[in-house]
């Protein structure tokens, strides 16, 4: 089985019945593993969306919670890497949060990121390889 690294956007999705692809993230967390990964910067971003459009944050950490969803990154041991990653996407620009989620999907390497955001069409781990994808897009 893949593991798979959620962004903010999927959270979102999943968490927001008013999101347009609240249907489509419902459906992909059917099939998803057990437990999907994530990074706390993608955990704070979802936060603030949800927050923002009038949701409740709290139902993020019920995903944690459950054990559906756990951040599993170490910024310390990967900032190198990270700020390697904005670099050389600093035309973009990168978010922070992502460049932590390709850097989690270059230690992951049967993984999959599921995800809302184009960029990740472009972005690509260990320079070359396209990263697998679990987007409606």
């Amino acid at each position: 089985m893949k593991i798979w690294i959620a962004d903010a956007g999927a959270i979102v999705a999943l968490l927001s019945p008013s999101e347009r692809q609240n249907a489509w993230a419902a459906e992909q967390a059917r099939s998803a593993p057990p437990t999907v990964l994530t990074c706390d910067a993608v955990i704070s971003e979802a936060c603030f969306l949800l927050k923002r459009d009038g949701q409740e944050a709290e139902r993020v950490f019920d995903l944690l919670e459950s054990g559906f969803l756990r951040s599993e990154f170490d910024l310390h041991a990967e900032y190198r890497a990270v700020r390697d990653l904005m670099r050389r996407y600093r035309e973009m620009p990168m978010s922070f949060a992502d460049a932590c989620l390709v850097r989690m999907s270059e230690s992951h390497g049967d993984s999959v990121i599921w995800t809302l955001d184009r960029d990740f069409h472009v972005y690509r781990r260990h320079r070359r390889q396209t990263i697998p994808l679990i987007t409606p897009f």
